[in-house]
C-alpha cells in the first residue's frame, strides 16, 4: 500500500523515526543498518517502506536499499517470525552477511542477533535457503576458500561480523590464509 516515503526527516529515536511529508508525520521503524546512513534531522529523506497492519495497530518499517526490504520479506515470510524479530536480524547483521550465513548454513552467526536462539537461527536458515543466498549469489561469499578461514579467524578474535567483512573487502582473491589474517589485522588497527 505505502512503497516509498520521501519527505523531511523531522525526529530520529531509534530504531524509529519521524518523517515530514508534506504536513503528515509517519512514524517509519527501521532496522540499524538504515538508522546509521540516515541524514540529520531537517534534511530530506527518501525511505523505501513495509506497511504491515494488525488486529492491533498499523506499522510502517523504512530500508534505505530495495535488498534491505526484499531480505525483511523473506523473514516475515517464515513461521513464529514477525517483523519485530526481521528487524532485529537486520540490525544485527547486514543483507551480505545474512546471506553469507544461509549460504553456509551457519547458525551461530545469527545466535548472536538478540532475540534469536539457537532453534529460531536454525529455522531462518533451514527456509531462507535456496531464497535469500541465491538471490545474492556468489558476490555474497567470500572471494574464496581462504578468504572463509580468514573470517573465522577474525570472528574467532572477538570482531563483530560488519567489522570482519570491512577488513576482508580490500584482501586480494587469492590471498593465504595467514597473509590474509595479518593484512585484515593490519586494516583493523587502523
Amino acid at each position: 500500500m505505502i512503497g516509498r516515503l520521501t519527505g523531511q526527516l523531522a525526529a530520529k529515536n531509534p530504531p524509529q523515526i519521524l518523517i515530514d511529508c508534506h504536513g503528515v508525520g509517519y512514524e517509519v521503524d527501521v532496522p540499524m543498518s538504515t538508522f546509521y546512513q540516515l541524514p540529520a534531522p531537517g534534511e530530506a529523506v527518501s525511505l523505501l517502506t513495509h506497511f504491515v497492519v494488525r488486529e492491533d495497530a498499523q506499522v510502517l518499517y523504512g530500508f534505505a536499499t530495495a535488498a534491505e526490504r526484499d531480505a525483511f520479506r523473506q523473514l516475515i515470510r517464515i513461521s513464529g517470525v514477525g517483523p519485530r524479530t526481521a528487524l532485529a536480524v537486520l540490525s544485527g547483521m547486514g543483507v551480505a552477511e545474512l546471506a553469507q550465513a544461509v549460504t553456509a548454513q551457519e547458525a551461530g552467526r545469527l545466535v548472536k542477533v538478540p532475540g534469536i536462539g539457537k532453534k529460531t537461527a536454525e529455522r531462518l536458515l533451514l527456509e531462507l535457503r535456496g531464497r535469500l543466498g541465491a538471490d545474492l549469489g556468489p558476490a555474497a561469499a567470500p572471494a574464496g576458500e581462504a578468504h572463509g578461514d580468514i573470517l573465522q579467524a577474525l570472528l574467532a578474535l572477538g570482531y563483530s561480523d560488519r567489522e570482519a567483512a570491512a577488513a576482508l573487502k580490500p584482501l586480494p582473491a587469492d590471498v593465504g590464509v595467514a597473509d590474509g589474517i595479518r593484512l585484515a589485522l593490519k586494516a583493523l588497527a587502523r
